[in-house]
């Protein structure tokens, strides 16, 4: 299956990037070097960051400083999921004058994470992001980099709160809730002895399996079946995991993912098997083919956690700590849930974003006449 997102008039929905900032800066915050500041920050690949040049008088707003190199490591680093989180990262230190490596494993395989870790610590980044998707492997590296005064953050897989991790902040969805929330959505399309197939691509990583957790915690006690299936961390291997776990269990209601790549073979199985109607199907995330199958009706709805944020912040969070010589430590962010339905799909469907993942353009976008518009859950 494949989809096309086509670019609407940039005199109707956008404005220059650059020209929009440079504006801003000049007349609105009245600093003179903000616009040069802000307009050299330039489009490049995601993960390929470059320092700032802060105008011609050489004036650093946060005052002079060194390029910081900050390391995020990550359990799937080539998927699809995090390429507006390596957006966010690249514009954050575009726009501080720093820089960021993004390293780990591409199939959630965490020896190769801690090992990522370590590389880092070695090579005395000034601090490091990791997404805490198992409960004791980060625990050493993590206070190995603190006693060498490498501040740690975790992003998208937040530490369990009884465990030993000693993570600085979390920012992130609230898993275990954003599953709880889900588990309520889902309600509205089953009943008591339904069916409902939970598709997780990696069954106990804490970055997925909380919100598997929390679907439970709703529809157990409604008399709901929930059995989880383990579709695997690569996109090839969902999609022929999911339509295959539908042909043997036909009576299945709900077809429930916790992941994007689940989502997308969820959104597949339902259009393949003609099951719109029959079979209801939710994703996760906002990849263009889970939106254009929420618009089509072969997905009932997707959660947006805001991956863009997750790199973003991160890197901001990490620059402060170090540019206040530790006093602005960082601090636990919710980037929130907002469900994606056919009300609201259109504004994600109308101007590919670089905020998600969809098109690389830097691009300042118009926003809602009311924040009623964008339907707040």
């Amino acid at each position: 299956m494949s989809y096309e997102v086509k670019e609407v008039d940039p005199r109707d929905r956008e404005v220059s990037r650059r020209r929009f900032l440079k504006r801003a800066g000049a007349a609105a915050l009245a600093v003179p070097a903000l616009s040069t500041v802000l307009e050299a920050c330039g489009t490049s690949s995601p993960g390929s960051a470059s320092a700032a040049s802060f105008g011609a008088n050489g004036k650093d707003p946060f005052g002079k400083h060194p390029n910081w190199t900050f390391a995020l490591v990550n359990h799937v680093t080539t998927n699809p999921f995090f390429v507006p989180t390596r957006y966010g990262a690249q514009d954050a230190c575009n726009l501080l004058g720093v820089s960021y490596t993004w390293t780990g494993s591409a199939n959630s395989i965490v020896p190769h994470m801690v090992s990522a870790m370590n590389t880092a610590i070695a090579d005395k980044v000034h601090g490091i992001g990791v997404p805490v998707i198992d409960p004791t492997a980060f625990i050493k590296p993590t206070d190995d980099a603190l006693s060498q005064g490498i501040p740690v953050v975790a992003y998208n897989a937040n530490p369990p709160a009884n465990s030993k991790n000693n993570q600085m902040a979390y920012i992130g969805q609230d898993l275990f809730q954003a599953g709880v929330l889900a588990g309520n959505k889902i309600l509205q399309f089953v009943s008591k002895g339904d069916l409902v197939g939970g598709m997780i691509a990696t069954p106990g990583t804490a970055n997925i399996q909380p919100r598997m957790d929390g679907a439970k915690s709703v529809l157990k006690p409604a008399g709901v079946d929930l059995v989880e299936v383990a579709t695997g961390a690569q996109l090839s291997q969902e999609y022929s995991t999911v339509p295959s776990w539908y042909l043997g269990h036909k009576d299945v209601k709900f077809l429930y993912a916790v992941d994007d790549g689940s989502g997308e073979a969820v959104a597949q199985t339902i259009t393949k098997y003609n099951l719109k109607g029959k079979v209801h199907g939710s994703g996760w995330d906002v990849a263009v083919p889970e939106l254009k199958a929420i618009k089509a009706g072969s997905l009932d709805f997707s959660i947006d956690q805001q991956a863009y944020l997750q790199g973003f912040l991160p890197i901001v969070q990490l620059f402060l700590y170090q540019l206040s010589g530790g006093l602005m430590r960082p601090s636990n962010t919710d980037t929130g849930l907002l469900f994606v339905t056919t009300d609201n799909v259109d504004s994600y469907l109308s101007v590919p974003s670089r905020y998600e993942g969809s098109t690389t353009s830097e691009k300042v976008l118009t926003a809602p006449k009311s924040i009623a518009e964008v339907a707040l859950q």
